[in-house]
C-alpha cells in the first residue's frame, strides 16, 4: 500500500481488502508470493517447500510448510492499493479464517485442479456467506498431472450454490504441459514467455481452441444475461457482446454477491497471476463500493449506519491480536471511517474505555512500517493499547457506534499443562494468557480439584503448535498429558434450586440465600443470567457477586468437572441479613444453588461431532466403511471424485483419535481424510460410566 497522501488524492476507489482463502495445500500463500512478486514488493519469489515466504514467517509455519496465522500485507498494482490477509488452511486455525472474512470486504477463493472442492473449501464458502463477502475463484495447480478444470468448475456448480461461470480456460501443449490461458472476456490467449512468468502477450486464440472459447464465452455471457435484464436484451438482439459489456455485468453482479467469476492457473509455475491481480482490480469492492457500515448506536442501541469516508466520525474493529517480542501487543484494526494520527485518544465502546495510541504500523507479514496516520479502508497494527481485546469496536467518543462482534467456534480438545520446575510456574501463566489474548478459540481453564491447568483447542495440531510456541517464544518448559475429548455438561429439564450459605463464628458471620431457576437453552448460548429480584429482596450490590458465582460454578459441572454449556440461569428470590451478608456470602449462595441445579436438572454429558470425509481408492471402501461403523460413525454421504471413493460422515471425536494412523493402514497410505467440528451431542448412557471411570 502506497503512503496515506498518495492514497487521500487517490481516494477509497482504489482500494481493495481482500483474503485468500482455501482447503488447506490448494496454494494460498504460494500465490500471494506470485503477487507480491510481480507487484514489485519482493525482488525474490518464496516458496513455500523451502521455508522462504513472507507470509508463513513463523519458525513453525516453515517448518511445517503451512499457515498457522493470518499475515497481513500489502502491494500496488497499477494505480489501486490492495491490502491482502493470507488465511491457513487448517480447520484447527479455522478462527483466522472467520475473523479475516469479518473485516475484509472480498475473497478469493483458491480450489485445487486436483482436489477440486473439497471440505475445507465448502467450510470457507459458508464463512464468506455468513459475512456476505463478494468473492472471485481461481483454479490453481493446473500444471499438476491430474488437473481438470473442468471437472472442478462442474464440482463448483454443483455444491457451492452460486450462479459461476468461467472467465478463463487452461491450453496444454501436445505432452500435456500447460503453457497458457484463453481470457474469455477479452476473447484472446494469454501467452507466457520466459518461466518467471514476467514476460507475457494476448494474442488471437488459436483455430483449435476456438469452439471451446465460443462454448464457454457463451456460456459465461448466457448466465451474466440471467441476472442483468440489458444485457439480455443485447443477445436476444444478436447485438455484439462487447469486453466493456461483460466486465461490468461482472463486477455489478460480483459486488451484489450474486455471481462468481471463475479463474485459472498455476502459482508454483507462475501462470495467471497477473490476470488475477487485475480481476481483483476489476471485479472485487473498493470500501466506497461496499458503502456503510452497520451497527448499533453506542448511546441509545438503535440500529445505525456510517458512510465508509475519512469524513465521518471515526469507527474501526480490533480483529486480532498478537505479541510481538519487541513492540509489544499489535492489534489488528479495520477502520472503516474516519481517521486516526499517533497519539490520538480514541474509545473503546465494548469495555467503555478510553484507549491512546502510541504508533501505527502497516504490517508486511511481520515487518513493520510506521505511519502517522490512517483513515477509512485501512487495515493497521495500533500499539499502545491496554484494555482492548479481540473483537471489541473503537470509536470516536463522541459518536460511539458498536459493530458486530466476531462469534468465534468452541474448542473440542484438550490438555492438561503443568510447569516442569517452579520457575516455569508464572512464565507459564503469563505467556497462557497472551496465547489466549491472541487467539479466541484458544481456552485456558485452572482445575481447583487436580491444581492442573487444562488447555483447549481446536485439534492435536492447534495444541501441538500452542505448546511448541511456549517453549521457543515464552521459554517455558512443561509437561503435557494426553489429548483429552472436550467434553461439556448441561441439563435436560428446567429446575429450581436454592442456596443458602449461614456461617456464624463470633462477630460477623456470613449469610447469603439465593433461588435460582435454571433451563436449557439454545445450543451455542452457553450460560446466560437474568437478574429478576424485587423490591430490594436481595440488595443490588449483591448482585454482581451472585452473578460471579454462576459463572464460576459453571466452569466445572457435577460430571467428570466438564464445563456447563446452554443453560439459562435466573435470580428469581432469595434474602439477606443486614450485618452477615456480604459479596462472598452471596457468591457462594449462588454456586451452592448453581451446582444443586445440576443435581436436580439430570445432568448430561454432551461430546464434541465431528464432521469427517474421507477420500478412499475404490478398493479400500468397504474396510473404510467397516471401520467408521465400529466407531459409532453415522455416514451421511458416498460418491465418487474422480475414480476416488469420497465418504462423509459424523462421528465422535473420541472415536477418530489417530485417525490418520488408522486409516494409513486400512489403505496402505492411499486415502485421505479431513476433519472439522460440527455439533454437540449427549453421550449414550452406556458409554458414559466408562468416560466418567466410575
Amino acid at each position: 500500500m502506497v503512503s496515506t497522501k498518495v492514497c487521500m488524492k487517490n481516494g477509497l476507489e482504489l482500494i481493495r481488502n481482500i483474503g485468500f482463502i482455501a482447503h488447506i495445500d490448494a496454494g494460498k500463500t504460494t500465490t500471494t508470493e506470485r503477487v507480491l512478486f510481480y507487484a514489485g514488493k519482493t525482488y525474490k519469489i518464496g516458496e513455500v517447500d523451502d521455508g522462504t515466504t513472507i507470509t508463513d514467517w513463523m519458525v513453525q509455519e516453515r517448518e511445517r510448510g503451512i499457515t498457522i496465522t493470518s499475515a497481513a500485507t500489502y502491494c500496488k498494482w497499477h494505480d489501486f492499493n490492495i491490502n491482502i490477509i493470507d488465511t491457513p488452511g487448517h480447520i484447527d486455525f479455522t478462527v483466522e479464517v472467520e475473523r479475516s472474512l469479518k473485516v475484509l470486504d472480498g475473497a478469493v477463493v483458491i480450489f485445487c485442479g486436483v482436489g477440486g472442492v473439497e471440505p475445507q473449501s465448502e467450510t470457507v464458502w459458508r464463512q464468506a456467506d455468513k459475512y456476505h463477502v463478494p468473492r472471485i475463484a481461481f483454479v490453481n495447480k493446473m500444471d499438476r498431472q491430474g488437473a481438470d478444470f473442468f471437472s472442478v468448475l462442474n464440482e463448483m456448480k454443483a455444491k457451492l450454490n452460486m450462479p459461476l461461470a468461467a472467465i478463463q480456460l487452461p491450453i496444454y501443449s501436445e505432452s500435456d504441459e500447460f503453457v497458457s490461458i484463453i481470457d474469455l472476456v477479452k476473447n484472446k490467449t494469454i501467452r507466457y514467455e520466459d518461466d518467471l512468468g514476467v514476460k507475457f502477450s494476448y494474442c488471437d486464440i488459436a483455430p483449435q481452441h476456438q469452439d471451446l472459447a465460443v462454448k464457454y464465452r457463451d456460456e459465461l455471457i448466457e448466465r451474466l444475461a440471467e441476472l442483468d435484464d440489458a444485457l439480455m436484451n443485447k443477445v436476444i438482439e444478436g447485438k455484439t457482446i462487447s469486453e466493456e459489456d461483460i466486465k461490468s455485468a461482472i463486477r455489478k453482479y460480483v459486488l451484489l454477491n450474486r455471481f462468481v467469476p471463475v479463474l485459472c492457473g498455476s502459482a508454483l509455475k507462475n501462470k495467471g497471476i497477473q490476470a488475477l491481480a487485475d480481476a481483483v482490480c476489476d471485479y472485487l469492492p473498493s470500501p466506497k463500493d461496499i458503502g456503510v457500515v452497520k451497527g448499533l448506536s453506542g448511546k441509545s442501541h438503535d440500529h445505525e449506519e456510517r458512510e465508509m469516508t475519512p469524513a465521518a466520525p471515526f469507527c474501526a474493529l480490533c480483529f486480532k491480536i498478537f505479541t510481538d517480542s519487541f513492540v509489544g501487543k499489535l492489534y489488528y484494526t479495520r477502520i472503516y471511517s474516519g481517521k486516526i494520527t499517533t497519539s490520538s485518544s480514541i474509545y473503546n465502546v465494548t469495555k467503555r474505555t478510553k484507549e491512546r495510541i502510541t504508533k501505527i504500523l502497516r504490517m508486511h507479514a511481520n515487518k513493520q512500517e510506521i505511519i502517522n496516520e490512517a483513515k477509512a479502508g485501512d487495515i493497521v497494527c495500533l500499539v499502545g493499547l491496554k484494555d482492548t481485546m479481540t473483537g471489541d469496536t473503537l470509536c470516536d467518543e463522541r459518536k460511539p457506534m458498536i459493530l458486530e462482534e466476531i462469534k468465534f467456534p468452541e474448542p473440542v480438545v484438550s490438555v492438561a499443562i503443568e510447569p516442569r520446575t517452579k520457575a516455569d510456574q508464572e512464565r507459564l501463566v503469563t505467556a497462557l494468557k497472551k496465547l489466549e489474548e491472541e487467539d479466541p478459540s484458544f481456552k485456558v481453564i485452572y482445575n481447583r480439584e487436580t491444581g492442573q491447568n487444562i488447555i483447549s483447542g481446536m485439534g492435536q495440531l492447534h495444541l501441538e503448535i500452542v505448546v511448541d510456541r511456549l517453549l521457543r517464544e515464552f521459554n517455558v518448559q512443561a509437561r503435557i498429558g494426553k489429548p483429552q475429548v472436550a467434553y461439556k455438561e448441561t441439563i435436560s429439564r428446567k429446575v429450581e434450586a436454592v442456596g443458602k450459605f449461614v456461617q456464624q463464628t463470633g462477630g460477623h458471620g456470613q449469610y447469603g440465600h439465593v433461588v435460582l431457576l435454571m433451563e436449557p437453552q439454545e445450543k451455542g448460548k452457553g450460560v446466560s443470567f437474568e437478574n429478576k429480584i424485587k423490591g430490594g429482596i436481595i440488595p443490588k450490590e449483591f448482585i454482581p457477586s451472585v452473578k460471579e458465582g454462576v459463572f464460576e460454578a459453571a466452569e466445572s459441572g457435577m460430571l467428570g468437572g466438564y464445563p456447563v454449556v446452554d443453560i439459562k440461569v435466573t435470580l428469581i428470590d432469595g434474602s439477606y441479613h443486614e450485618v452477615d451478608s456480604s459479596e462472598l456470602s452471596f457468591k457462594v449462595a449462588a454456586e451452592m444453588a448453581f451446582k444443586e441445579g445440576l443435581r436436580k436438572g439430570s445432568s448430561v454429558l454432551l461430546e464434541p461431532v465431528m464432521d469427517l470425509e474421507v477420500v478412499t481408492p475404490n478398493e479400500y471402501l468397504s474396510q473404510v466403511i467397516g471401520d467408521l461403523n465400529t466407531r459409532r460413525a453415522n455416514i451421511s454421504l458416498i460418491s465418487e471424485r474422480r475414480h476416488l471413493q469420497v465418504i462423509r460422515a459424523f462421528v465422535p471425536l473420541a472415536e477418530v483419535f489417530n485417525y490418520a494412523d488408522i486409516l494409513r493402514n486400512l489403505t496402505q497410505g492411499r486415502a485421505s481424510y479431513t476433519i472439522e467440528p460440527s455439533y454437540y451431542e449427549k453421550v449414550p448412557a452406556d458409554l458414559l460410566a466408562k468416560i466418567l471411570g466410575v
